[in-house]
Formats: C-alpha cells, sequence, structure tokens
C-alpha cells in the first residue's frame, strides 16, 4: 500500500512538473485589465499639444463669463500651419484645440449656436477655425482632438435636459465634419455662475448624471468607434489629479471608476497614483501649460517655462508612465508667441541631446533566470530594440533580475525601462544597481514601471548595469532597458 502510494505521489508530481513546463513553453497568460489598441497606440506618442484659443485671449480672461460679443474674437494673423509645424519640429504627436470652452464660444459655425465664429469678425464671418486645425495637423502629421467643454456659461438652457441634447448635436457636427478625431477631452468644471442667456446666476449640476455620459460617450462611439475619451476619470484615459506636469512616483495604469465621474473632488491623490487592483484600464495623462495660465496673456510672455522646465516636466510625466499633453496657447495674432516657439525648440533638442545614443543597445545582457529557458523570452530581448519582444520568468517566478553588460565602460545618467503592457502592468518594485570600483552599488529604485519608466541617476561610470525587480503581481515583462 505505502508503495502504491508512493508511486502515485511521483505521478502526480511528474503530471503537475509536465503541466508547468507546458504552461512555461507559452507566453504568459495577461493580467487584467489591458490596454485598448486605441491606448497602446497614445501611450507610444508621448507627447501631445493642446492649443487654448477663443475669446478669452482677446479679453485677457482665464474663464469668460459667456457674455463676450462675437465680435471680440478677431486674430489678426490667424496661421494654424505655423502651429502644427512648431509642434511637429518639437516632437508632438497629437494636436488638441478648444473647439468650446466654458464660455461657450464655438471656433466653428455651428448651426445650433450664433455665439460662434460666424458671427466674429474674423474672415468677415466666414472662417473656421477648427477646419483650419483639423487641416494643418493632417499636412504635418498630427492627429487631431477636440475640446468640447461639458459647462456652457452662455446658454441659456445649460441645466435643463435640452442642453445635453445641444452638446451631443455639437459632438456630432465635430465628429462628422471635422474628424477622424484621435481624442475627445473633457474636463470637470460643471456649473457655477455665468451670463447663461442674461439670466446671471448660479446654476449646479449634478456631475454625476446630468450629462447621463454612458450614451453620450457611446453615441460619440458609433461615430467613431476607436476614439480616446480624456476626463477625470477616463474611460480611456484619466486627469493625472494636477495641472503641474507632475505623475505619481507610483503610476499605476489601471483604476476602478465606478464611483468616479468628472468633477468629482477629493480624487486627485487616486488618480495620480492609479490603483494596483483596478479593474479598468485608464492611464494617466498630464495636462500642464507652457505658461502660468492657459490662454495667452501678453503679462505672461517672460513667464514662459524654459526649456530645462519643460525637459524636468518631461521626466515626471512620460518618464513616469504617462504622456505629455503641453499646452501651448496662441497669441491675439493667432501664432504662437515668439517665447513659446523658441522654448519648444529648445526642449526637443535637450530631449534629442539626453536621449540620443543608447549605450545598451544590443548589449549582452545575462538573466537569473528566464522562461522555458526559450530564446523567445530570453534576456537577450531586453536589449534588441524590437518592442514585440521581451524577457520574462516561469508563472510561479514573480521577482528576478538581469544584468546589462557593456562592451567597456560608460557614464550612465537615465535608466529607461519598459514593461511589455499588452499583457498588463505588473511590476511593484525595483532597483538598479551600477559595477563600481569592483562592487555593485544601488544607484536607484522605483515602484511602478508600465509603458516606460525613466530613472535619473547621479552619472555613473560603469560597465554593467544590473536591475533587479524585487516584486510583481505575476511573472514580470520587461521588453526593453535603455541606457544613456
Amino acid at each position: 500500500m505505502k508503495k502504491l502510494i508512493l508511486l502515485s505521489a511521483q505521478f502526480v508530481s511528474l503530471f503537475w512538473a509536465h503541466t508547468l513546463v507546458a504552461q512555461n513553453n507559452k507566453a504568459p497568460k495577461p493580467v487584467y485589465p489591458i490596454p485598448t489598441a486605441a491606448q497602446i497606440q497614445w501611450h507610444e506618442m508621448e507627447t501631445n499639444a493642446f492649443i487654448h484659443f477663443t475669446t478669452n485671449t482677446f479679453t485677457d480672461k482665464e474663464w469668460g463669463y459667456g457674455d463676450e460679443s462675437e465680435t471680440v474674437f478677431n486674430p489678426s494673423a490667424l496661421n494654424t500651419d505655423q502651429w502644427a509645424a512648431t509642434l511637429k519640429k518639437a516632437g508632438f504627436k497629437t494636436m488638441i484645440l478648444t473647439c468650446k470652452h466654458h464660455d461657450g464660444f464655438c471656433l466653428w459655425p455651428s448651426a445650433y449656436t450664433e455665439h460662434s465664429v460666424k458671427n466674429s469678425l474674423y474672415k468677415n464671418g466666414k472662417g473656421d477655425v477648427v477646419r483650419e486645425a483639423r487641416d494643418a495637423a493632417k499636412k504635418y502629421g498630427l492627429k487631431f482632438g477636440v475640446y468640447l467643454s461639458p459647462w456652457d456659461r452662455n446658454r441659456a438652457d445649460y441645466g435643463t435636459p435640452s442642453y445635453v441634447t445641444y452638446y451631443r448635436n455639437q459632438l456630432k457636427e465635430l465628429f462628422t465634419k471635422y474628424g477622424p478625431v484621435f481624442e475627445m477631452w473633457f474636463d470637470g468644471a460643471n456649473g457655477g455662475d455665468g451670463f447663461y442667456g442674461g439670466a446671471r446666476e448660479k446654476r449646479k449640476i449634478d456631475g454625476a448624471t446630468y450629462y447621463d455620459w454612458p450614451t453620450t460617450l457611446n453615441f460619440v462611439r458609433k461615430m467613431e468607434p476607436n476614439v480616446i475619451f480624456f476626463s477625470d476619470a477616463g474611460p480611456g484615459v484619466r486627469w493625472v489629479g494636477n495641472e503641474s506636469g507632475i505623475a505619481g512616483l507610483t503610476n499605476w495604469n489601471t483604476i476602478t471608476t465606478d464611483s468616479l465621474y468628472a468633477g468629482k473632488s477629493g480624487m486627485e491623490a487616486l488618480l495620480q497614483t492609479g490603483s494596483a487592483d483596478g479593474t479598468k484600464w485608464v492611464p494617466a495623462e498630464v495636462d500642464v501649460s507652457i505658461r502660468p495660465g492657459w490662454f495667452w496673456h501678453e503679462s505672461e510672455n517672460d513667464k514662459v517655462k524654459t526649456p530645462q522646465q519643460l525637459f524636468d516636466i518631461y521626466l515626471t510625466s512620460v518618464g513616469r508612465g504617462s504622456t505629455l499633453l503641453l499646452n501651448v496657447p496662441p497669441d491675439r495674432r493667432g501664432v504662437f508667441h515668439e517665447n513659446d516657439v523658441k522654448s519648444l525648440l529648445g526642449f526637443k533638442e535637450l530631449v534629442d541631446n539626453a536621449f540620443a545614443n543608447n549605450v545598451a543597445a544590443k548589449a549582452a545582457v545575462t538573466a537569473s533566470s528566464y522562461r522555458g529557458k526559450l530564446a523567445s523570452f530570453a534576456p537577450a530581448n531586453i536589449t534588441d530594440g524590437n518592442k514585440n519582444t521581451y524577457w520574462t520568468t516561469n508563472d510561479n517566478v514573480t521577482t528576478g533580475s538581469y544584468t546589462i553588460k557593456l562592451a567597456k565602460e560608460q557614464t550612465v545618467k537615465y535608466v529607461v525601462l519598459q514593461e511589455y503592457i499588452k499583457l498588463g502592468q505588473r511590476v511593484k518594485s525595483f532597483y538598479v544597481e551600477a559595477w563600481v570600483d569592483g562592487s555593485r552599488k544601488k544607484v536607484g529604485e522605483g515602484t511602478t514601471i508600465g509603458y516606460k519608466r525613466i530613472l535619473s541617476i547621479d552619472p555613473v561610470k560603469t560597465t554593467q548595469i544590473k536591475v533587479t525587480i524585487a516584486e510583481a503581481k505575476a511573472c514580470p515583462i520587461i521588453s526593453n532597458t535603455a541606457l544613456y
């Protein structure tokens, strides 16, 4: 009987051993939630631009009250080609235009309101800034996005059901006449004092229910199935919780949105870090302006962020697994001010110089282990320059390390890490060591990685960099590590 029990135990052990081998010869199963194809594309863009432009540009306001005359909008030399060409040269991938801000003024000749560019002095009412911007974006190879403020301080019916119909009608105009639209942006500023067709009062709406966002978003999806929606709570991408250009040092792309909605207060910290156990993939977008304000003000011409300030923001946004959405507001001429252009191009030069030479490209890599001992999961994939290959471990191994061996001693200042997020975000903590004076020295550490993590370290001369994944939700999957 004992012999029979022993043989049975051996059989079970062999069965599970074969099962594990079979599992580890295949790609790891996803750790849900995972990004959509459109979200992957959004991650890979890294830097996008916001264009704030409306009557506020001419009235020196940040938030128009809604009673501004249409005739104040009159750019003297509007040139959307200058916007797009500058952004393209500075490395940006998308241009999102404020088609309607809180003041309700529409930059296209909407059929549903008189408060639009059709009653302005610009081109004697024959202009269409949205079309000009869309065409310029297409000409220079930029994707196009639209901002349509849910709040409207001009509309007499704001706060009633008929306004929601008005809002959807305008969405239909934008998505059917000015597409394709890559990203739709709407924020949490909803309700307050306003002109409201002459009522001049304060109105309050229930942000969780008034717009019936599920219906509104499905309405848009029927016109543009792959559109990315931005709001405080997504559902495509989420607000990062501040307008300072800073993503969380811990930054999960996942969050649970059941109790979140645009304008809900007290959720800034959660939006900045996300949730390790979040049920939806809703990554953080870092929105920040190149100036103190979101619209152009002459008094801020000497307050444009310097190239170094923009580079620092790049490290705290893109460098922390988010995408940077930088606002660049046109002036009253209708062009980017010279100071803004100079700063943008200086920023691009800093980025190019910092990340010009990956000294780890094609470098030899060894690892503590790798999945099934198969070449398709080997550590060499970390430095091969192919975003679709990766190093990973067996299913039951959630920690591990790999060492990049350089051909000669190099000075390293930035360590760039990337997870293969198509199978989910996994890493909870990691640290980096360099070989210095005959021994390993810890030079940096962090928590999450996600799509991209740029670790800025004190410059170190070394021949080896070792990365240790100290904790992960499942077997870690690293697609790239670059050293600069």
